[in-house]
């Protein structure tokens, strides 16, 4: 069976993130977070859900910042989503359907 990962780019976001990881984490497989430098608890949330946090200097460019966060994907999926994000009722045997194909 094929793996989903979800793959995040955060700085700063302690307000939104636990709402959206809340809601994918018995949907992917493994979590990958790039942080551009948070100063707040973004951090210490992405630890709580056992997220592989990397540390990435910003660069002004989010194409660079979104591919280093991919290639730190280790499953055959990849669900991007932004801290603001949330997954509300999905169908998960529809997912591992579609993945699987």
């Amino acid at each position: 069976m094929k793996k989903l990962s979800l793959v995040m780019v955060t700085k700063n976001e302690e307000s939104n993130l636990k709402r959206c990881l809340d809601s994918v984490k018995n949907i992917v497989n493994e979590i990958v977070i790039v942080d551009t430098g948070s100063t707040d608890k973004t951090k210490d949330i992405e630890l709580e859900f056992s997220a592989k946090v990397y540390d990435y200097k910003w660069d002004n460019n989010f194409s660079n910042t979104r591919n280093y966060a991919l290639s730190h994907s280790t499953v055959d999926w990849n669900l991007i989503l932004d801290a603001d994000e949330f997954i509300t009722n999905i169908n998960l045997d529809e997912i591992h359907k579609f993945i699987n194909l």
